[in-house]
């Protein structure tokens, strides 16, 4: 990291590496599926903890735009060490209290982070950097799954409770991180109503044909992604070994490791609404290859999307970055994760049910052709965007295939 940006910059690296750094992450579904008994009511945990993210995540938003970005942080990490504990104990109804506490966390972590990375940037004169160190930042995220992943599935194998607890030691590493951030000075000019302060939020999405378009593919691709994502271990399990599961995992982190390292450079060549297209028609083709004909080689073919990834989630950031106020900011992010928590939670259980019914192969495909529409609704944007002609647009296209190739 340039060392003229602000020490926040580090410590959240750190933070988001132990964050992630989840050994059951890659055995999840399985671990819940076992101790409930159906796909659906694993996938249940799942979505409970989103239900629980999107019930407090307007007023941990609005906390964390009155009280402070590092005081929010801190309460996040908190909650996360009492679910990882709660999570070890193979109970359904003590999963589903632990379900609860990891959306509180979630909901702590959610609009305030990428506030508190934009504000620490600010401070020191770098926001304009926003893009390539969050992409820095964030492939701690990715490395730390990777690593845990190929533990994980190993240690699942012999057994699944070992795991979990082991599980809670980097919650608690995390905790600590969190007590050595300091708080932005940036100013922030807030209303002193909590109501008047969320109805602005609110307003300023409704009044911005490009805020709401963004909104809607982020939501979109975040309840019907983010579900399948954690749901695809049941599908991989019906290909290959468990313990060799951690190694799709592995492959998929690594590459979207790569995928945030370099989004920086990628998302300033080519822009963010460009590479937003891009990545999600090349992620959805993958997709619906890997699980549409399924072989021994498919999740090898699902890892290989995560390459573009990253570079997704950084582009989409920087757009609503770019897009939010100040003083709302975190509650900007906040109603975004609200939505697409809510939708989590409906789709996930969806997902559960189709996989009980039929497979888990033909639930995935369900997934892949719902997320057909998240590069639609990019498409609409870069339309109003920019004066180009199709076949301009197109050749831009190529252009950054190629790029990608070459990196």
């Amino acid at each position: 990291m340039n060392k003229n940006y602000h020490k926040n910059i580090r410590i959240l690296a750190w933070f988001n590496f132990f964050t992630d750094f989840k050994l059951y992450a890659p055995v999840a579904i399985l671990y819940f599926s076992k101790v409930s008994g159906s796909f659906a009511l694993g996938m249940s945990i799942f979505a409970i903890a989103q239900l629980s993210s999107a019930i407090f995540e307007l007023p941990t938003g609005i906390i964390s735009d009155f009280v402070g970005r590092k005081k929010t942080v801190v309460f996040g990490a908190i909650s996360a060490v009492i679910y990882a504990c709660l999570y070890a104990i193979p109970v359904y109804p003590v999963l589903i209290i632990g379900a609860v506490f990891e959306g509180i966390s979630r909901s702590f972590y959610s609009g305030n982070n990428e506030a508190l990375l934009h504000e620490s940037l600010a401070e020191s004169k770098s926001e304009i950097e926003y893009d390539e160190v969050l992409g820095k930042t964030s492939s701690l995220f990715q490395i730390a799954l990777a690593i845990s992943a190929l533990m994980g599935s190993v240690i699942a194998s012999f057994s699944f409770v070992i795991v979990m607890w082991l599980s809670v030691i980097p919650q608690i590493m995390a905790l600590f991180t969190s007590f050595q951030i300091s708080e932005p000075k940036v100013e922030r000019t807030q209303s002193g109503n909590i109501y008047r302060h969320l109805a602005e939020s609110i307003s300023q999405i409704f009044s911005n044909p490009i805020l709401r378009k963004l909104n809607l593919a982020s939501i979109i691709g975040y309840a019907v992604g983010e579900a399948g994502y954690q749901f695809r271990a049941a599908f991989i399990s019906t290909l290959w070994p468990l313990w060799a599961v951690g190694i799709a995992n592995v492959m998929a982190n690594i590459g979207a490791s790569l995928s945030y390292y370099f989004s920086g450079k990628i998302i300033k060549k080519f822009s963010e609404i460009k590479v937003l297209i891009f990545t999600n028609i090349y992620m959805r083709i993958v997709g619906i290859i890997a699980v549409g004909f399924p072989t021994v080689f498919s999740p090898v073919l699902m890892a290989s999307s995560s390459l573009g990834f990253g570079t997704t989630e950084v582009a989409e950031s920087s757009l609503l970055q770019k897009l939010f106020s100040n003083k709302n900011r975190a509650t900007l992010g906040s109603l975004n994760s609200f939505a697409g928590s809510i939708g989590f939670a409906v789709f996930s259980i969806v997902l559960g049910w189709f996989a009980d019914t039929f497979n888990p192969a033909q639930a995935l495909l369900l997934m892949q052709c719902m997320l057909l529409s998240v590069p639609i609704i990019y498409w609409s944007i870069l339309k109003k965007t920019i004066q180009r002609g199709y076949l301009d647009i197109f050749i831009h296209c190529i252009d950054l295939y190629l790029y990608f190739l070459i990196q």
